[in-house]
């Protein structure tokens, strides 16, 4: 299957065959959070779709060196190089030192992220640990021509550079059009060039986050981190560099101006990114008010959800959008995906109960193999999600006695849909071993126990009363020729 894999490349626009540098190890490396605030539902969506990507891979057998890192230094409030600190304003208020809010909220982003069960990444770097590799590739830039020193500041030089390499190639923008965007320098700036931007930024007396450099105590810039940290842990060119599509135009053109004025080669073969959300078809933001928190779309406490949604739930209706298509968050849509959810769910639970026949009526290699070409086509989520709706149909069927599988369909159709529901989407089971569940089994067989014993004695009117009853409080009993089986309905 590797072999028929495609991913989209922002870069050509197009979709690629996919060829790992190292035929051993695919390097992969996503932007991370900025850590002075509560992760926000894009930064989720992001990291979910790249976990899905870290999923698939390695099903297919790839080892993967996935590098998320952790920006705990050097973002101003503004692109160009302006503002506050965003670290040392936030432990301003809160009357904290800098690294105690880095803890804090980096503990918080984990704590979000199991909760959505993404795989942990198999290196995190932070920026401020490497601080060293950062001020290093600052002096290889100046050395190569590319960037120069004002009173300790560094600057790149975004038009030199640009006279060898197309400095908009990641947007598919010339140099003209982008000046075109930005204001004029006002006589105060410092900078030569309205597209430079800061690789190491002088620290003023004030400013707690600073270190010393060879161009006096400061901090670096928010571009410089990535690169740094990237090469040195996946090497001067990787695979797989993703982020958030409103990195695009800044941060990564950055990213690759930088490393190219070092190695004078591409850092990157493919470049993805995953495109925006929207509440009921607005762009989600603060300004708007239409922007929540992961714990508020838990709890349901926020004025524009109804309820409260579970993590599987909301990662499974993600799931159900392909990572480069805007994905429109609305009550209406989130009920949909828990009942969805729940579907599916309670499908794989009936697989350990059906019983094999001598003969299938659907046709299970087609639909495992339906499911690799929906991945496999730049991991097409929602195709997927299709066809393991349509193993859930065939599963209810089975159950219901309308069709019938062969053991050998049987396993197939089991290893399937335990490995794109559990392995590739990283769904699971929210309600298992619970003890709240437990006394509800146990209830349940008492039921049962006592239903069976109405039918024995011939009072069907009672069992039928005990059903309907049951039906009521959306509890579904099935009479099989293996016995009665029972679901909740969500």
């Amino acid at each position: 299957m590797q072999n028929h894999l495609q991913i989209y490349n922002t870069l050509s626009r197009t979709k690629e065959k996919f060829n790992p540098i190292n035929k051993g190890m695919v390097g992969m490396y996503v932007c991370g959070p900025t850590v002075y605030s509560d992760v926000h539902l894009g930064n989720c969506r992001t990291f979910i779709s790249f976990d899905l990507i870290y999923r698939y891979l390695l099903h297919l057998g790839f080892k993967v060196r996935y590098v998320r890192n952790i920006t705990d230094a050097g973002h101003l409030e503004g692109d160009r190089d302006e503002g506050d600190d965003k670290f040392a304003k936030k432990a301003k208020l809160e009357q904290l030192e800098p690294m105690e809010i880095v803890q804090k909220y980096t503990l918080g982003f984990h704590d979000v992220m199991r909760a959505f069960n993404t795989l942990p990444p198999s290196i995190e770097p932070t920026a401020t640990g490497h601080i060293c590799e950062q001020i290093e590739m600052t002096k290889q830039i100046i050395d190569k021509g590319y960037a120069y020193i004002v009173d300790g500041t560094i600057y790149f030089d975004v038009e030199k550079y640009n006279k060898e390499f197309p400095y908009g190639l990641l947007t598919n923008r010339k140099l003209e059009e982008l000046l075109e965007g930005t204001r004029e320098l006002g006589g105060q700036d410092e900078k030569k060039g309205r597209l430079d931007f800061a690789l190491w930024i002088k620290a003023k007396p004030e400013h707690i986050m600073r270190w010393q450099s060879p161009w006096g105590w400061g901090f670096p810039g928010w571009h410089i981190e990535c690169s740094a940290m990237s090469s040195k842990y996946l090497g001067d060119t990787f695979d797989i560099h993703g982020g958030g599509m409103d990195l695009q135009a800044t941060h990564h053109t950055n990213e690759i101006a930088q490393s190219q004025a070092c190695n004078h080669k591409a850092p990157v073969n493919y470049w993805m990114h995953t495109n925006m959300l929207t509440v009921n078809g607005v762009r989600m933001s603060k300004s708007a008010g239409n922007g929540f928190l992961p714990d508020e779309l838990f709890t349901g406490n926020h004025p524009l959800l109804e309820k409260g949604y579970s993590p599987m739930a909301v990662r499974f209706f993600m799931m159900q959008t392909h990572y480069r298509s805007t994905l429109d968050f609305s009550n209406e849509a989130l009920q949909a995906s828990e009942k969805g959810y729940a579907r599916l769910m309670n499908a794989i639970k009936l697989l350990d109960t059906i019983k094999p026949s001598s003969t299938s009526t659907s046709n299970i290699s087609e639909l495992k193999v339906k499911c690799y070409e929906a991945m496999n086509d730049d991991f097409n989520a929602p195709i997927l999600v299709a066809n393991l709706f349509e193993g859930a149909r065939i599963i209810n069927s089975v159950n219901d006695g309308k069709e019938t599988i062969t053991e050998s369909d049987l396993i197939t159709l089991k290893t399937t849909m335990h490995a794109f529901v559990y392995d590739v989407l990283g769904l699971k089971s929210e309600s298992s071993n619970t003890s709240k569940d437990k006394a509800l089994q146990g209830v349940m067989e008492i039921i049962l126990d006592i239903r069976k014993e109405i039918k024995a004695k011939k009072d069907f009117a009672a069992s039928d009363k005990l059903r309907d009853d049951l039906a009521k409080n959306k509890i579904t009993i099935k009479d099989t020729k293996e016995g009665t089986t029972w679901s909740i309905e969500d």
